[in-house]
């Protein structure tokens, strides 16, 4: 294990959990940093740098990518968009945690429901 100074926890490897994500959340993230930056940075809120960090800090998580989930996106997932009235995109989120067991990391309040009436534990709440 390596030495790290106290309060460095932004240089310190974050591969202690794992996190297990369907195949389209590289492609979320992008998105959601894409149009968080374009509007944030020309006010001044976060810099490119501030970016870098995040986009560095998210390739420190134990992120591991769900191989199955197109697989599943006409079947499972797409029943699941329907009975919850969700986005393909969140019932793809739902659909593997009912899949492999694990609970759901969300502050998606529809998400959230919907596991909940699932039966899927939410990441963080017990």
């Amino acid at each position: 294990m390596e030495d790290h100074p106290v309060g460095d926890d932004e240089n310190r490897p974050q591969k202690e959990s794992q996190a297990v994500v369907p195949s389209l959340f590289a492609l979320e993230t992008a998105n959601v940093v894409a149009n968080v930056a374009t509007k944030v940075e020309s006010k001044g809120v976060v810099t490119e740098a501030d970016v870098q960090r995040f986009i560095t800090l998210l390739g420190r998580l134990n992120i591991v990518t769900d191989q199955a989930t197109s697989a599943h996106a006409l079947g499972d997932t797409l029943n699941l968009a329907r009975r919850y009235k969700l986005s393909a995109y969140d019932a793809a989120y739902l659909e593997l945690s009912l899949r492999t067991g694990l609970p759901l990391a969300t502050l998606d309040v529809n998400l959230e429901k919907a596991a909940t009436t699932a039966g899927v534990p939410i990441f963080g709440t017990h």
